[in-house]
Parts: structure tokens; sequence; C-alpha cells
């Protein structure tokens, strides 16, 4: 008898077992679109507002970086070694997110730079996001892997 068993179901999670790295790879997408699109808000209330606090978290961004973050975790418990790696770029890509946020917020209360793009953020993205289509599209390039390892 396991520890855990009662409290994470791992027969419903190994049946969504296949599944989970395609959610992965979707919620990194989406992570990617929704920091596009934060970074566009950031940039309109910068030039709008003259106060200091005028950046704000934006929610859809959060609850994917969070999402994100979770969804590695049930990667973790499914396939140990690649929810392991997944899961330390999704937390890259989440304390990117939160330090960018702090940058801009500088930024801003400065006036005297324009706001830059979250440059760590993106990269950390672009690693996650290639892990993840590894993992989730993997069965594409299975027998060319094979054939060479």
């Amino acid at each position: 008898m396991q520890p855990l068993q009662f409290l994470v179901p791992l027969d419903a999670l190994d049946a969504l077992g296949p599944v989970i790295p395609f959610v992965v790879f979707g919620l990194v997408v989406l992570n990617i679109l929704t920091r596009f699109l934060q970074h566009r808000r950031h940039l309109t209330q910068a030039d709008s507002d003259d106060d200091d606090g005028s950046l704000d978290r934006w929610l859809p961004h959060t609850a994917t970086n969070v999402a994100l973050v979770l969804a590695s975790f049930v990667f973790l418990i499914v396939e140990p070694h690649g929810g392991m790696v997944m899961s330390i770029l999704a937390l890259s890509v989440f304390i990117s997110d939160f330090f960018e946020y702090e940058s801009r917020l500088v930024e801003a209360r400065s006036k005297s730079k324009a706001l830059e793009r979250p440059t760590a953020a993106i990269g950390a993205s672009v690693f996650a996001l290639l892990y993840a289509g590894y993992q989730g599209f993997f069965y594409l390039i299975e027998p060319l892997w094979n054939a060479i390892v």
C-alpha cells in the first residue's frame, strides 16, 4: 500500500497519462500568448497613467502560470523523469514571470526608460515549449530516433 494512494487518484491519472503531455504543451502555448497580451497591456498602462503603481497583474496570465505548474506536477506523477524536467521548466517560467513583472514596475516608475520585453520569461517559455513539444509529439520522431539510437 502506497502512502498517497488515498490522496491522489493514481488510477485516474494513469488513464489520463497519454493526454497530459498535450495539456502541458497547450498550457505552454497559452502562457506565451497571454504573456504577449499582458505585455501589450503593460505598455498601454504605462503610457496612459502617471501613477507609479499603474501596472497590474493580468489574471489570465497568472492563471496559465499556475495551471502550467500544476499540470507539470501531475505529469511528474505519471511520468517521473519527463515530469521532473517539465516541472523545473514550468517553475522557471513561473519565477521568471514574477521577477519580470517586478522589473516592469521599476521601469514604469522610472519614466525615463521604455518598458522592455520580458526576455527571461520568453527564454524560459521557449525551453518549456520545446520540451513539452518533445514529450507530447515524440511519437512523430520515434521511428527515426529508434533507427539512430
